[in-house]
This record gives structure tokens, C-alpha cells and sequence, in this order.
């Protein structure tokens, strides 16, 4: 049993259920219904989510371990519904990682499933790598931490001091959980210095690509040097090994490692005990349903479930495996409404403080500028950003609204008409600047309602923010 395997398992229900409409607030409700446990960044999210604090701020208020190794380890689900489509896959990923990781942790799980549908179509697993560093910020640590294990590999480097060398570049601290600060053998440690709590995806990432590397895109190498590296290897071995299964197919996994688990699949973390989920005994049962799911994630422009050979998945090939150029189309010029928007790149490079939301005719971003918190009586001020979706070919204006309680005023735009054209990189912006005026609740929610002037479109966001503590002198 292992919890990596049961949130997959749950993920899956939810595009049984939603389809390509899934996204972190939808994951966020699967979290707080099916998910058993509370430790580290698990518990930190559903508490945040508890309080209305929506992703991406779930997984990166006050969660030391969003920036660990949970989410990477479950890429693989969303590579193998989007075949041959990383931006897909990668897209999906973001998704899921933010509702209870952050940054790097998130970063990573884009990394890898950027990787892994990529691997469908693509065998070289050098470029595979450079593939997936396109999908995410190229100056963050899990992209600085993957080229040093490059480097590292093509330098000649031996395993055991590449292994120092990425560790106290980029160090974590999975392999001293538990343990006094006291009892950690400086002798034994061999050099390796103590990271920051939590900190840990950047290193372990790092890990498996050398692992990959060094072990010559071989199964079994590369898995036994992966384990050598120590730290987090349940995340090391799983997210290396699940990729080279997918690249190199199920006959070049030796028996040895697959005969002991009897294609079964056992869980310990999904509660599951009231309208149920349905979850898979075998590993075969699960590839079965997921191949069925495909089209769920794929529309039909590349996926036709009546192929000559039955389910056909038209794939990315060659530089377009790649994350798209945020500069693709000249800004405002008509794309012929093929522009999709931000990047995946761009939008992992988002502040966690950016909500955003997708609606049938717009999608709605709304910036806390760095803070989830307010002052009585001083003016603070969110931005609210509505882009087209391109899909509709038609240009709007779009309404947008501030509602707030009667403790909270309006200091401007809480109430403006704005053009929303359909050129490249358009969309309506504009700032609200509010004030709250009663010290004694701790918290006030303001709400912002977006229309689309002459359509039935509506969509909100409920943000809620919290007083700050102030020295009494001040």
C-alpha cells in the first residue's frame, strides 16, 4: 500500500467524474472527502482549505513541506491519460501539485509529467529531460538542481560524490526526520550539510535524473543507483521507474521486481466509506480504465475512440513535445483565436497568490499581491485580470463587481465595464482598493462577480482575507 498510489487512484475518479473540466478546486473537494491523512503538507492543505484559503494558497500558506517531494511522485497519472501531450499533461499536473504543494514542489510534478507523456513518442531520454526543464521556470532549484545532475553525469563525476554535490547545493532534510539535531553523526554524514525543513523536492528530483543518467536508461541500474542515493528513495525510485516504464515498455522490467507485487493493488489512505469510489484491484484493471479515460482528457481533435485500430491518440512529435513560447504570437495581433492563453511555463511562474478559475466564456485571475492579510482602516488593494476564451472567436465587455459586507468599503472599482478583446495576450484588468473599517472579526470575504455584458456568462470568487496583527504602539 502506498499513499502516492491512492491519490492517483482518487484523481482518477475525479476525471470519471469531471472530465478535462478537472482542476485544483475540483482535486481540492476530492482532498477533503476521500483523503485520510493530516501529515506535513497533506494536513497543512485540507486545514487551509477548511478556512476558504483556495488553491493555490491551500498548499503554500505556512505548509514548510510544500516545497517537498509529494507531488512529483504522482505525475504519472496524468501523463497516461494525455499520451504524446505534455502541455496537457503538464497542465494537469500544476493543478493537482498546487492544492498541497508550492513552488518547487509543484514545479516538480510539472517536470515530470512533462517527461513521462513525452516518453510515449519521444525515446531519447536526454531530450526527454530538456523537455520537461521547458515546462517550468528555468532559474527555480528543481531545473538548477536537474542541470547540475547533468553535469554532473557528463563531467565523469562518481555517483557517491555527485550525490554530495546536488545534496548541499540543494539541501533537504527527508533523511533526518525524527531525528535530534544531537544524534546526526557529522562523521557519518560524510559532508552532507542540514538543509531546511521540508525543502526536499529540488535534491530528490535531482537524484532520480542522475539516476537515469548514470544508469544508461537501463530498468534495473538505474533503479539500484536511485536507492543508492538515499533520502526520500520511495519518491526517487517510484517517479524514475514509472517513467522508464512508460519509455521502455512492461517487458523491460525484470520479474524479480514485478512477480512479488501479483498485479495487485492495495490501498491505505482513500475513505472510501460512504458514496464510495471505485477503485481498482489490479494494476492491469487500472491501465485498462485509464486507456478508457483518455478520451475523457483528449477531445476529438486527438483522440478517436473508431480508429482503424481502435482507440487512435494523434500525438505531439519532435520540438513541439516542448513547452510553448510565451512570445509565440505578437501582442495583439489576431491569432485567429488560437492563442491558448498563458503558457504552462507562465503559469507556473504565477505568484501563489494568483487564484485563478476558468468559466465557459473567460477565465478570471484574481492577484492578493502577496499577502492573504488586511489592516483596519488602511487601504488595501487585489487585481482582478479576465481573459477570452478564444474558443467563442467573439470580442466582449465584460462587467466585474466587488460584494462586501457593510464593515468593508469600497474605495474604487467596485464596479467597472471593461473591453475584453480576442488578440493575442488581451485581457480587462483592474484594481480594487477596498478598506475595512470593523477590528473585531478577524476576517472579512469579498466577493467578485464577473459578467459578460449581453451574455448569460457568470462566474465568482469568494476571497477571504485576515486582519493582521498590529502592535498596539503603532
Amino acid at each position: 500500500a502506498n499513499d502516492d498510489l491512492d491519490l492517483q487512484l482518487v484523481w482518477l475518479n475525479a476525471v470519471e467524474k469531471f472530465g478535462r473540466t478537472v482542476d485544483s478546486h475540483i482535486l481540492g473537494e476530492y482532498w477533503l472527502s476521500y483523503i485520510i491523512p493530516n501529515w506535513v503538507e497533506y494536513g497543512m492543505a485540507k486545514a487551509n482549505l477548511r478556512t476558504s484559503l483556495l488553491p493555490p494558497l491551500s498548499g503554500y500558506i505556512d505548509n514548510t513541506y510544500g516545497n517537498s517531494c509529494g507531488a512529483f511522485i504522482r505525475s504519472e497519472i496524468w501523463a497516461c491519460l494525455a499520451p504524446g501531450h505534455p502541455e496537457i499533461a503538464a497542465r494537469n499536473a500544476y493543478e493537482d501539485a498546487i492544492v498541497d504543494h508550492c513552488e518547487e514542489g509543484a514545479w516538480g510534478e510539472v517536470l515530470y509529467a512533462a517527461m513521462q507523456s513525452s516518453a510515449f513518442v519521444e525515446n531519447d531520454y536526454r531530450k526527454l529531460i530538456d523537455i520537461g526543464l521547458s515546462y517550468i521556470p528555468e532559474d527555480c532549484d528543481v531545473s538548477k538542481a536537474v542541470r547540475m545532475a547533468v553535469s554532473c553525469y557528463e563531467n565523469g563525476v562518481p555517483v557517491p560524490e555527485c550525490r554530495i554535490q546536488i545534496h548541499n547545493a540543494f539541501p533537504g532534510t527527508f533523511g533526518i526526520q525524527g531525528i535530534m539535531l544531537k544524534d546526526i553523526d557529522p562523521e557519518g554524514s560524510k559532508g552532507m550539510v542540514n538543509g531546511r525543513p521540508g525543502y526536499d523536492a529540488p535534491e530528490n528530483i535531482a537524484f532520480s535524473i542522475a539516476a537515469w543518467l548514470y544508469g544508461e536508461n537501463d530498468f534495473e541500474k538505474s533503479l539500484l543507483i536511485a536507492n543508492s542515493f538515499g533520502e526520500d528513495t520511495d519518491c526517487i525510485c517510484a517517479s524514475l521507474c514509472s517513467t522508464l516504464g512508460i519509455l521502455l515498455g512492461e517487458d523491460a522490467i525484470p520479474s524479480k521486481w514485478k512477480d512479488p507485487l501479483n498485479d495487485k493493488i492495495s490501498t491505505c489512505c482513500i475513505k472510501n466509506t460512504s458514496i464510495g469510489l471505485w477503485i481498482p484491484d489490479t494494476a492491469t484493471e487500472l491501465a485498462e480504465r485509464i486507456l478508457r479515460d483518455i478520451p475523457l482528457i483528449l477531445d476529438q481533435d486527438h483522440c478517436d475512440i473508431f480508429g482503424a485500430e481502435g482507440l487512435t491518440v494523434t500525438c505531439r512529435e519532435n520540438e513541439d513535445l516542448f513547452c510553448e513560447s510565451s512570445d509565440a504570437y505578437m501582442h495583439r495581433i489576431n491569432s485567429f483565436c488560437k492563442n491558448p492563453g498563458l503558457t504552462v511555463r507562465e503559469t507556473t511562474n504565477l505568484s501563489p497568490y494568483v487564484i485563478r478559475k476558468k468559466y465557459p466564456a473567460f477565465y478570471l485571475m484574481i492577484d492578493l499581491n502577496g499577502s492573504i492579510n488586511y489592516q483596519v482602516g488602511k487601504t488595501r488593494t487585489i487585481s482582478v485580470t479576465v481573459s477570452n476564451d478564444f474558443y467563442w472567436n467573439e470580442q466582449h465587455w465584460v462587467n466585474i463587481t466587488a460584494y462586501t459586507k457593510d464593515d468593508v468599503t469600497i474605495e474604487s472599482n467596485g464596479d467597472v465595464k471593461l473591453p475584453l478583446n480576442n488578440l493575442s495576450g488581451t485581457c480587462a484588468k483592474t484594481d480594487i482598493s477596498f478598506v475595512a473599517d470593523n477590528g473585531n472579526q478577524g476576517s472579512i470575504d469579498i466577493m467578485i462577480g464577473v459578467g459578460i455584458i449581453g451574455r448569460h456568462s457568470q462566474g465568482a470568487i469568494k476571497v477571504t482575507l485576515y486582519q493582521e496583527a498590529v502592535n498596539a504602539d503603532e
